[in-house]
């Protein structure tokens, strides 16, 4: 049986380290984000993924060097994404360091892009990152643009097609519950995992270390990650990760 993994999400603007709530990154943690990589590199993650939410694309050249850089410094599996719209773009995150390359508003608009790096770098080094906005009748949407745009197709239907295209895992938040502390949306993550055979991670609004429980319990998903609570308590990682082994799920031991 695949052990449920405790993935650490970095969010970077302009090369600093950001909290996010609903997708507005507007309160700096780090400068730098080495000293976030080396706490994770301590504290028992068993994947971080890196991601590049500045809103101007002329960041993509300094990210790749971003990742250059921290990839030195990570000893575990780096997924890193932001602004990839075509194979030269994802090779050259790819010869910098990370493992894994993770799409989402450029493979939504076009999703022959996930079908093309699949076949490019295997199935298994691409993730497609899912944003949801859930509408008064409570079902969710997708929405791209880094939140900023809702389109009229349910996050069930894309995450089908995303995996009908070629996706390894896709990576599922709530422009609802992100950064709001109550816990990931479970439903709509538990509906994505009964509708495809991929691996999902649940993203969005942890603030107790049960919410990752309930994240692999509740709503089934196949690995739990967070952001913002990873770097405001001390030993996060290591601590989340004892919790989750207390409770009897089956990860990686420390």
């Amino acid at each position: 049986m695949l052990k449920n993994r405790l993935i650490a999400v970095i969010l970077l603007r302009n090369g600093q380290v950001v909290q996010s709530v609903k997708f507005k990154h507007t309160n700096i943690i780090h400068y730098d984000p080495v000293h976030a990589i080396e706490s994770f590199n301590r504290w028992a993650v068993d994947e971080i993924v890196l991601l590049n939410v500045s809103r101007d694309v002329s960041t993509k050249d300094f990210f790749v060097d971003i990742v250059k850089r921290l990839s030195k410094e990570c000893f575990v599996p780096m997924t890193a994404g932001g602004w990839i719209n075509d194979i030269a773009y994802a090779r050259a995150l790819l010869a910098n360091g990370a493992d894994k390359i993770i799409v989402n508003t450029d493979a939504y608009r076009n999703p022959d892009l996930i079908s093309i790096l699949a076949n490019k770098f295997g199935r298994q080094c691409v993730v497609v990152s899912i944003d949801a906005k859930q509408n008064s009748s409570g079902e969710s949407f997708v929405v791209i643009d880094r939140g900023s745009d809702i389109q009229q197709v349910k996050v069930g239907d894309w995450a089908q097609k995303a995996e009908q295209k070629g996706a390894g895992e896709l990576f599922i938040n709530s422009l609802d519950h992100d950064g709001n502390r109550k816990g990931y949306h479970i439903p709509l993550i538990r509906q994505i995992s009964s509708l495809v055979s991929i691996p999902v991670v649940a993203m969005g609004g942890v603030f107790h270390w049960q919410d990752l429980v309930d994240g692999i319990q509740r709503a089934k998903a196949d690995a739990v990650a967070a952001a913002n609570i990873f770097h405001y308590t001390e030993h996060s990682t290591k601590k989340a990760k004892q919790y989750l082994a207390e409770v009897g799920l089956n990860v990686r031991q420390i």
